[in-house]
């Protein structure tokens, strides 16, 4: 597991020792000079450049100095019918008028794109809906993109970090036992392994807590750390992003599905003791209520993390429009700025727990909901509980 953690570490390092400064005067072709002084021309697009800062990418932008972007390049790969298979580095994308092309056959859509292809008369509403960032073929094949993004890559690294904590953690309960004082990281989780255990998965799932202890920690811990990685400057948004939010709440349900006993399917679809009048119209109700949970976990989560990112993001940009209207705004508003920045960095601290906390809640309870057994489940496990006390 270590060799795979340094190997995780190593490939990000070479990311970044190929960071590349793309604005600079020096390095620029004519086209590309061209295209940064247009740029420096046009007014401060403030949603642009928050929505570029939560958003994905095929590179991983860390800061911006002058007219120079600091940037590590990742891993492009794509697949169209036209093209076969096509595996290049993000960097290879230049400047060929407005449009950034690499070799002749893919586009990375930005806004020039957008702009050409409503010259071109294509639907401005169709246009639209192409995402920045995206990248299409010259020759309008279909693409696939199976491409090492911003995100991805965090998630690999999360990932790398959720498991070396955790197997530490574990090789020194399989060296030490449970009777030895825990040290460390083992200090340091213990703790809050066990405020999942009582607070979490016990009052939600009963005597069947063991069970889904392992889905439940994973959730808890991998959504903790993402959001904490996600506060890091240049650091990627993972959790605000509406598809692994999805990913995340389908994990949920496809379990609750899974494990629902006869008695959960027996209160959905048929109702004991209601009107057979009435159970037309709450078994569909019902039956829309087992989708809406996950919807309900997607956007919470994603919605609650974004919005975070978003609200920083803009008291740092005020700063910028304050500076566009005038100089001495700018600078006599930046510490106003810095203040509630930092507020809300340590507000968003709390909130990454608070959310993590929130989606593994909600999982436990939609699955007690699932696995519950009636009344006569409630008092075996009642029964249970008091013998593991008692033992």
């Amino acid at each position: 597991m270590n060799r795979l953690f340094s190997l995780l570490v190593l490939v990000f390092a070479l990311f970044v020792a190929s960071f590349n400064a793309s604005a600079q005067e020096e390095h620029l072709a004519p086209a590309e000079a061209t295209h940064e002084a247009e740029a420096a021309k046009e007014p401060l697009n403030i949603k642009k450049i928050i929505f570029d800062h939560v958003g994905d990418a095929h590179e991983w932008h860390f800061m911006t100095i002058g007219h120079s972007h600091i940037t590590a390049p990742l891993p492009v790969i794509l697949y169209s019918p036209s093209n076969g298979l096509s595996v290049f580095s993000s960097s290879k994308f230049g400047h060929e008028g407005h449009r950034q092309v690499v070799d002749g056959q893919y586009i990375l859509v930005d806004d020039h794109y957008k702009a050409e292809q409503i010259a071109l008369g294509k639907d401005p509403i169709e246009v639209e809906k192409i995402k920045s960032g995206a990248i299409v073929t010259v020759d309008g094949s279909p693409v696939y993109d199976f491409s090492i993004t911003k995100n991805v890559l965090s998630m690999l690294i999360s990932v790398a970090l959720l498991l070396w904590i955790m197997l530490s953690v574990a090789k020194k309960y399989k060296q030490n036992g449970s009777g030895v004082a825990p040290s460390g990281f083992q200090n340091a989780l213990e703790p809050v392994i066990t405020f999942v255990r009582d607070e979490v998965a016990v009052p939600n799932l009963g005597h069947k807590a063991h069970r889904f202890m392992p889905i439940l920690l994973t959730f808890f811990f991998f959504i903790w750390i993402n959001n904490l990685l996600g506060l890091i400057p240049g650091g990627a948004n993972f959790t605000g992003n509406i598809a692994v939010t999805a990913c995340l709440a389908l994990i949920t349900f496809i379990v609750m599905i899974i494990r629902a006993n006869g008695h959960f399917w027996g209160h959905l679809l048929n109702p004991p003791g209601v009107p057979f009048g009435i159970k037309l119209l709450l078994v569909p109700i019902e039956i829309i209520s087992l989708f809406i949970k996950p919807v309900a976990l997607t956007i919470r989560l994603f919605a609650n993390i974004l919005a975070g990112h978003i609200i920083i993001l803009s008291i740092v940009c005020m700063i910028f429009i304050f500076g566009a209207m005038s100089p001495v705004a700018g600078w006599g508003f930046s510490p106003v700025s810095v203040g509630f920045s930092i507020f809300m960095f340590f507000l968003e601290l709390l909130v990454g727990a608070i959310q993590a906390f929130i989606f593994t809640t909600l999982t436990a309870v939609f699955i007690g909901q699932a696995v519950d057994e009636g009344h006569h489940g409630h008092e075996d496990a009642h029964h249970h509980h008091e013998n593991e006390v008692i033992a």
